[in-house]
């Protein structure tokens, strides 16, 4: 199915039988490039984020949500979600380029700077990778607290459960700094971390997420 006619049934579909209030949707600038960073609870997100945004939202998800003809992966196709490899030693530099690209474009993409779902709720350190997108686009990076995500269609589910959702959006992160710098790189993405778990209130944890597959 087509972009729009997806989006035209699957948004008033989460609103109906998940009820999700949606808060900050001004923070979303109407035209150009935005730039979202969000938490990560739930495989549904990359679905149910882009559903309910006025703007077409561009993510990458790994592949193994496109296989085998699953449900998820073939609405995450017709959402315009980019399936990408992570186990593949290319698989950063290819999902952050395509983020440029789209960037570039004038388009919104979101991006999950944990690298993966939290496995506990808490809210992991940030990778790099969305500290050097934000700099080298310029474009402006939309903190994003997903709430109850998680509990749609836990780890072992088939069918998504009608629990609420929150997604609260918070106001652009003003980051600065060469891309090319590591120190840059790094404090770009912890200022942007910070602005997530501002809007969340979620434990941190200061490492990094566990990437393992997860029962």
């Amino acid at each position: 199915m087509p972009y729009g006619p997806l989006k035209l049934i699957a948004g008033p579909a989460f609103r109906l039988y998940c009820r999700p209030r949606v808060t900050g949707l001004e923070h979303l600038p109407a035209t150009g490039p935005a730039l979202l960073a969000s938490n990560h609870l739930g495989t549904i997100d990359p679905i149910i984020l882009p559903a309910l945004m006025p703007r077409r939202v561009t993510f990458v998800a790994k592949s193994e949500y496109f296989a085998d003809g699953k449900l998820t992966g073939k609405l995450l196709r017709a959402l315009g979600q980019l399936p990408v490899e992570r186990r593949a030693s290319s698989a950063a530099t290819a999902a952050l380029d395509a983020a440029l690209d789209v960037l570039r474009a004038g388009e919104v993409f979101g991006i999950y700077p944990e690298g993966t779902r939290s496995p506990d709720g808490r809210l992991y350190r940030g990778k790099v990778g969305v500290g050097w997108l934000a700099l080298a686009s310029g474009a402006p990076v939309i903190p994003v607290g997903m709430i109850g995500s998680d509990k749609v269609l836990p780890r072992g589910s088939v069918l998504p459960r009608p629990v609420r959702v929150e997604i609260r959006l918070g106001a652009p992160v003003p980051v600065s700094g060469d891309p090319s710098s590591p120190k840059d790189r790094r404090a770009a993405t912890d200022q942007i971390m910070d602005a997530i778990a501002a809007l969340t209130g979620q434990e941190r944890v200061a490492g990094y997420a566990p990437t393992e597959k997860r029962s």
